[in-house]
């Protein structure tokens, strides 16, 4: 092993791991896991938090229903991105985290309809902008191939815990960036992948949806990590954020005993209020009692939605104002 990524263990760290192995014993794998209806929203949440990161504008009602193979009024790039990303993330389980082939593989189903060369290295340089300012050099085209076979090596044959190594290879990614586009995204997924092999439950988590949540403190951990020249912050926010996801999916209903069925409290309160006629958002929020639209969306509407058990008038523009709703 040639290359060892700079980066060092400090108590944060320790303590975090430590949280984390905790928080993982806490989760009902078999609940998680069990339900069709869960994992295909924690999928839509993935895969709209990894794709808006990038300022993909489509939502999580227009993502769902690109998943459910319906059509839907937005850009060509922003439609091909939602489908690039279902078939990256729906392969993903299969990939060996090690191979280069197969991160190949990933990056042209994921870019496939947008790139021309994707599934390839960049050939140029590239740099990263932020308005005016570049503050970030990549590495020359002619050093890709070499540093991520190091990288994916340094992955393969550490001790370091799967939580360090898979943060520390997201870091160092980004940094090499190896392509001339979908870096970040891609970045993200093989995250999930070393995650995943290490502990399935992973791959039924939506990590990218908190990392959407906190994409300024994102941004700023590889700042710094630039800064420092080594990874440590960096690690330290990865694992901050996927704390945040354990202790959402333990605190969801989702996960705990007010699962029946695979029908939260929420989503049973929703259906109690509902028939067959079309009810507008606002007709449903003030039959339950609500005024924040968030909570709304996230808790009641999007998870009957997921699991077909509301459909909208208007599948096509979810976001039109005059969508309704009923009972199916």
């Amino acid at each position: 092993m040639n290359y060892k990524p700079p980066f060092n263990i400090t108590p944060k760290i320790v303590n975090q791991i430590s949280s984390i192995s905790e928080l993982m014993a806490s989760i009902n794998v078999s609940n998680l896991n069990s339900s069709p209806q869960l994992r295909k929203l924690n999928r839509i949440k993935t895969i709209t938090g990894t794709l808006a990161i990038e300022g993909n504008t489509l939502s999580l009602e227009q993502v769902t229903a690109i998943i459910d193979g319906k059509h839907i009024l937005g850009s060509q790039r922003e439609i091909a991105e939602v489908v690039g990303a279902i078939r990256a993330y729906d392969k993903l389980p299969e990939y060996d985290f090690t191979s280069i082939d197969e991160l190949l593989d990933a990056h042209n189903l994921i870019m496939g309809e947008i790139l021309t060369n994707a599934g390839k290295f960049r050939t140029g340089s590239v740099g990263i902008q932020k308005g005016e300012e570049v503050v970030h050099i990549a590495p020359p085209a002619d050093r890709v191939n070499f540093l991520i076979k190091d990288l994916l090596e340094w992955v393969d044959q550490t001790d370091h815990h799967p939580l360090i190594v898979s943060s520390v290879f997201h870091y160092e990614f980004e940094f090499i960036h190896p392509f001339i586009d979908g870096n970040g995204r891609m970045g993200r997924l093989w995250q999930t992948l070393i995650l995943g092999n290490w502990n399935e439950v992973f791959y039924s988590l939506p990590l990218e949806s908190v990392v959407k949540e906190k994409q300024e403190g994102y941004y700023k951990a590889f700042n710094e990590a630039d800064i420092t020249t080594e990874s440590t912050v960096f690690i330290e926010f990865m694992l901050e954020s996927i704390e945040e996801v354990l202790h959402n999916s333990i605190s969801s209903d989702h996960v705990t005993d007010h699962v029946t069925d695979h029908v939260t409290d929420h989503v049973k309160k929703l259906l109690s209020i509902m028939d067959s006629n079309w009810m507008s958002r606002v007709e449903i929020m003030k039959e339950l009692g609500l005024s924040h639209r968030e909570t709304f969306r996230e808790n009641y509407l999007l998870p009957a939605i997921g699991a077909e058990l509301v459909v909208m008038k208007y599948p096509e523009s979810p976001k039109s104002p005059k969508q309704k709703y009923k009972k199916l």
